[in-house]
């Protein structure tokens, strides 16, 4: 199987379609199952009886995807090789009594999503998108891709100390976005909904709804060498992963795959994975053993295959900021452009450890991708991801890497252009195995 690059800035230009499609977690993983069923996957139901034919699968439930392809001859114990990501990102989400305002505005109310920086938000034209639930138990995918609402931010004239002390912002009464004039009515929010889907408003009897910032993704810079978007944490990953399962599975026939590849892209690893569709809940080991039993495998094969298994996590880290250096690592900085990042942490908020290293640096070399380090300065807290939930959770070997970028959970984030086709192409070495 060739190990040249599959993917150059065409890859990128179809990253702008994919965030731009994706305003919610629930597009995010409808998305990326569609570009999976055109490499011919095809949906299992988790209610269904499983079988172990060779052939790529998905699941979906709420804002994830677990996506693996088993090839032609794979034993019940023949290991997996996991591309873990995550599809959610900081917003603001529309509470279940969302009618609110005062003084002649009316209001739609929200709650704090993850870290978000809450400046963002700040005066940007914002959409309305994500999933309602009918009474028949059914799901409608919404985006209203529209200037609809609007946080608005205090005039300097009423704050005169703005720049100079800072922006003071209260998650509670600072935040919440207007969306037209006169007193709030109870149901408008839900009503103006269903008229925008097509559906009867007393047919909606629960919503999962968040605002999204409507401009566009676009190259940046000189040489248009940036790339400035939405959500890049974490639906780059998710879509590096995607394109790299896809590619992998749709050559898989001219060499047997030694491994079954596999896309894991979660929700709610910002507020710590514990949900039934986050890292922390059963759902990746549940679909790996069933993939185990419906091949006709025992439980010594299931430990067998989990033994040999080992995951990439991907997910966004810190580029150096040129205007704020001495917040990084005095010798690590990792550059836009540079390729994917390994993250380290010896206290295992990543779970990268030293042969870790080895199986990363091993697929870069493979695939013809630069790579550089990251590790956070000794004075600044560590983030972490779904790492080491998924080495912890299931036992299985997992590398911490992704993609550097600048300003890491704002509404519109930055990265180098050429960087997501590097991780792509990182991914389908890794996967081949």
């Amino acid at each position: 199987m060739s190990t040249s690059a599959r993917f150059d800035r065409g890859h990128t230009d179809d990253l702008i379609s994919f965030l731009t499609a994706s305003p919610s977690p629930y597009h995010a993983v409808a998305n990326a199952a569609e570009r999976l069923e055109k490499a011919g996957f095809r949906q299992l139901r988790e209610t269904d009886a499983w079988d172990g034919s060779a052939g790529g699968r998905f699941v979906l439930r709420g804002g994830a995807i677990i996506a693996w392809f088993v090839p032609e001859g794979a034993d019940p114990h023949t290991p997996f090789r996991i591309v873990g990501a995550h599809t959610d990102s900081p917003n603001l989400r529309v509470k279940p009594l969302p009618d609110t305002g005062s003084f002649g505005w009316r209001q739609i109310a929200v709650e704090i999503y993850g870290g978000t920086l809450l400046n963002t938000w700040l005066d940007r034209d914002l959409g309305l998108a994500g999933r309602v639930t009918l009474r028949d138990g059914s799901h409608r995918l919404i985006n209203i891709d529209r200037a609809l609402l609007r946080v608005p931010q205090l005039a300097v004239h009423l704050d005169r100390s703005v720049n100079t002390e800072g922006l003071k912002l209260d998650r509670q009464r600072h935040m919440q976005p207007i969306w037209g004039l006169g007193d709030p009515q109870e149901g408008d929010l839900i009503r103006f909904v269903a008229r925008e889907t097509g559906v009867d408003a007393t047919d909606i009897t629960g919503w999962d709804l968040m605002p999204h910032a409507i401009e566009p993704p676009s190259y940046l810079g000189r040489d248009r060498e940036l790339l400035a978007g939405p959500r890049m944490d974490n639906l780059l990953s998710v879509h590096a992963g995607t394109a790299a399962l896809a590619a992998v599975a749709t050559s898989a026939a001219a060499e047997p795959l030694p491994y079954i590849p596999v896309l894991a892209a979660f929700d709610h690893e910002e507020n710590g994975s514990q949900s039934d569709t986050g890292a922390d809940g059963p759902l990746l080991g549940t679909v790996l053993e069933r993939s185990v039993l419906a091949r006709g495998g025992t439980y010594e094969d299931r430990a067998r295959a989990f033994a040999g298994t080992v995951c990439l996590s991907s997910d966004t880290g810190h580029a150096v900021h040129p205007n704020y250096s001495d917040r990084h690592d005095p010798t690590h900085h990792p550059r836009a452009n540079g390729g994917p990042i390994l993250k380290v942490n010896v206290n295992m908020r990543y779970a990268t450890d030293g042969s870790g290293r080895a199986v990363f640096a091993a697929a870069c070399e493979k695939a013809g991708v630069p790579w550089q380090s990251f590790v956070s300065n000794n004075s600044m807290p560590c983030g972490t991801t779904i790492g080491p939930i998924t080495a912890a959770r299931h036992g299985i070997q997992t590398v911490d890497i992704g993609v550097a970028i600048l300003s890491m959970h704002s509404a519109r984030e930055l990265c180098g252009a050429d960087d997501p086709y590097l991780l792509a192409n990182a991914l389908v070495a890794f996967l081949e195995g």
